[in-house]
């Protein structure tokens, strides 16, 4: 098995991170044991607000209910937010590792843990190093995974209690060798897109199927056309992709069922092509129906817009990554996702950047959303030294 703490690259990490980083890696890994899903962070909440509190910041809790943002201030100058995601997911853990998660059916399975610890260590570094003017808020997100915490802490005035310039956040990566930072300006993830289809006919006999009318042979017509949608409809140099994820039909073997059920997901870059994605699935799934004598009702969500970095907030947290990985080891253009993320929503409300750090092989099942996935410890001095640099980058030096 390959050494995943190995690091190819040349990483300049800041001074004094050995302490710090091993009490980071024993934070991550007690978020790891004890994960908690969207809007259920309680004991994470009460662990980060804690730490926070212990290093001398003013501390804010309640925000999208389990939400917390700490705000360190030096003097006058800009104000910045930079963000970590706290929840976990629905999937049952099969690391075998000895921090693994005593909660059953819950596992920190994306890093949420490990963006935690480092947004902690570096608001720690930060208030005990405060090298720079002005003030940061520290804001740790409930409910990233499918519930929009994103979105309900810029509802419930998130930018309004904390009046800031830009907002800053970052996602650990799989597959992208550690001791590499990518990012770019645009889109670096796709809007996310939920919808469901329900078809309702006559059911029958599945010996006699002309006295009904079938939802299981519509339904698999319009799995199939909702496939010609992004190779014919979609111009060739956007993206989009359409999943029917679920179908729900039947509960027996010779009747052919008067209800089928479809569910999915839609993910895009641009709006126009988001619109016309939602309108082509309307208009395919009442014209099959209707080929097949059942009805349908299609129900389309928008769950998360794509994620769009400004171009200077982009170049600023270029130079910061520069200074902790190297100039080689920063990609400017990597292909953007077409997973989603609900950081989005504040990158709406206020210019910003998301980047993507190296996480490492994600062979042997170590993907994000895998039940085999554990967060690389050798991240933490890296994201921590991102994080500095980048608040020396946007503010003016301490006087």
């Amino acid at each position: 098995m390959r050494d995943r703490t190995r690091t190819r690259m040349m990483v300049e990490t800041v001074p004094g991170l050995d302490g710090l980083t091993t009490e980071m890696t024993t934070w991550r890994r007690d978020l790891h044991a004890h994960p908690e899903t969207a809007f259920e962070e309680e004991r994470t909440s009460d662990f980060v607000a804690e730490k926070l509190r212990s290093f001398g910041l003013e501390v804010h809790r309640g925000l999208a209910k389990t939400g917390v943002v700490a705000v360190l201030r030096n003097g006058e100058g800009p104000s910045v937010a930079f963000r970590a995601d706290m929840d976990a997911l629905h999937i049952h853990e099969e690391t075998n590792l000895p921090h693994s998660s005593r909660n059953p059916g819950r596992m920190h399975a994306c890093g949420h843990d490990g963006h935690t610890a480092m947004l902690l260590g570096a608001a720690r570094y930060l208030t005990e190093n405060p090298v720079f003017q002005g003030s940061i808020a520290f804001v740790f997100q409930p409910a990233e995974e499918n519930e929009g915490g994103g979105r309900v802490m810029v509802e419930e005035g998130l930018f309004e209690r904390f009046p800031v310039e830009r907002v800053f956040g970052m996602h650990n990566w799989p597959g992208l060798e550690v001791g590499r930072i990518a990012l770019r300006p645009g889109p670096i993830m796709a809007a996310y897109d939920i919808f469901e289809l329900t078809l309702t006919g006559r059911g029958t006999h599945a010996a006699m199927p002309h006295l009904g009318t079938d939802t299981i042979l519509a339904g698999s017509q319009i799995v199939s056309a909702f496939q010609t949608i992004p190779s014919r409809s979609v111009h060739p140099v956007d993206a989009a992709v359409v999943s029917v994820t679920q179908f729900h039909a039947g509960d027996t073997w010779n009747v052919l069922p008067a209800t089928s059920v479809l569910r999915g997901t839609v993910r895009t870059f641009r709006p126009e092509v988001q619109d016309m994605v939602e309108r082509r699935m309307g208009e395919l799934a009442s014209a099959i129906a209707g080929a097949n004598g059942v009805e349908a009702d299609f129900r389309y969500e928008r769950r998360y817009p794509s994620t769009i970095n400004s171009a200077g907030e982009t170049e600023l947290a270029r130079r910061a990554a520069v200074r902790v990985v190297g100039e080689g080891a920063v990609d400017l253009d990597p292909m953007p996702s077409m997973g989603a993320e609900d950081f989005s929503f504040m990158l709406q409300k206020r210019p910003g950047c998301y980047i993507w750090v190296g996480a490492g092989p994600s062979d042997h099942g170590r993907n994000l959303h895998s039940p085999h996935y554990d967060f690389n410890d050798a991240l933490l001095p890296i994201g921590v030294s991102y994080w500095v640099r980048l608040a020396e980058t946007l503010m003016p030096k301490a006087a």
